[in-house]
């Protein structure tokens, strides 16, 4: 995964080298110091399905970043930090060439902060799209009237090869591992209904100050926001965060309902598009940033 000029020591003191579980509690330090929400439980939830890249310094830890391997010919990449005390010698750059190494032939996908987005440009990533990231105490919100023949009813662990098709579909990328991981451990997971075929779902999980709803995968919008309005009104009175595509048009919708915007990181891509077949669901909010 690394190359070996990256592993030599610099004149900085600054060593790379292959992130292990050991190293949660202070990638988690990292991640506060930067005012990011994730709790440790999150670290060790996506770890769990990355590979990552340490970068050290005297035996502290003083960046990071992991990428995911969806397939054959996909990848995310993300939490990439660097410590504020240790920013402006390169680090970031050391990192994302080693993340990058053996991965030629994939369509990788990453979101971008405003100050992470020149370093991807100059490593041959594109901007695709936005995310908005909403967030806020959850009001309970009006229910969406669907059309005779669809209806929300709780998913079964049972239906879970149903819910990876859907979300392989509309992410462009296979997840299964994650998916189960996620269903597996979910606070509520209700599926889109029609004529008892499932046609999208969405997750409502414990992530960061409260709770997350994503993903969210539906046919069309107003699928999407009966969905979203029904977890909602769940987790009413509580912290809820969700991170949608900005094309998916629920933007002002989300803010209506009290889950106000607060960030709007870029979708960036290097190497072939993300396909998504025209008849299969859209993918309208993310698990998380880091792994779409």
């Amino acid at each position: 995964m690394s190359e070996a000029p990256e592993n030599a020591p610099t004149t900085d003191g600054v060593v790379l080298r292959p992130m292990t579980s050991a190293d949660l509690p202070q990638a988690h330090a990292l991640s506060a110091d930067l005012r990011w929400p994730h709790r440790l439980a999150d670290w060790e939830q996506v770890f769990a399905h990355a590979e990552g890249i340490a970068a050290e310094r005297d035996g502290e830890l003083v960046g990071t970043g992991l990428r995911w391997r969806w397939g054959e010919r996909h990848a995310t990449i993300g939490l990439v930090i660097v410590s504020p005390a240790c920013q402006g010698r390169r680090i970031g750059h050391r990192l994302m060439r080693s993340l990058l190494d053996g991965m030629e032939d994939r369509s990788l996908l990453l979101h971008a902060t405003s100050q992470g987005r020149g370093l991807y440009e100059r490593l041959g990533f594109v901007r695709t799209g936005e995310v908005r990231q909403h967030q806020g105490i959850a009001q309970p919100a009006p229910l969406i009237a669907l059309q005779q023949g669809w209806r929300l009813r709780p998913a079964g662990l049972n239906e879970l090869p149903a819910l990876q098709a859907l979300d392989t579909a509309a992410r462009g990328m296979p997840r299964e591992a994650l998916i189960a991981e996620l269903l597996q451990g979910a606070d509520a997971c209700v599926v889109l209904d029609h004529d008892n075929t499932a046609k999208g779902f969405a997750m409502l999980r414990r992530f960061g100050r409260g709770h997350a709803i994503g993903p969210v995968v539906a046919p069309d919008a107003e699928g999407a926001k009966a969905l979203i309005a029904h977890l909602a009104g769940l987790n009413a009175g509580n912290f809820t965060r969700i991170d949608i595509d900005f094309g998916s048009g629920l933007a002002e919708w989300l803010e209506a309902i009290g889950l106000l915007r607060v960030d709007a990181p870029t979708t960036m891509v290097r190497g072939a598009p993300l396909a998504r077949p025209a008849e299969a669901p859209a993918l309208f909010a993310l698990v998380t940033q880091a792994v779409g």
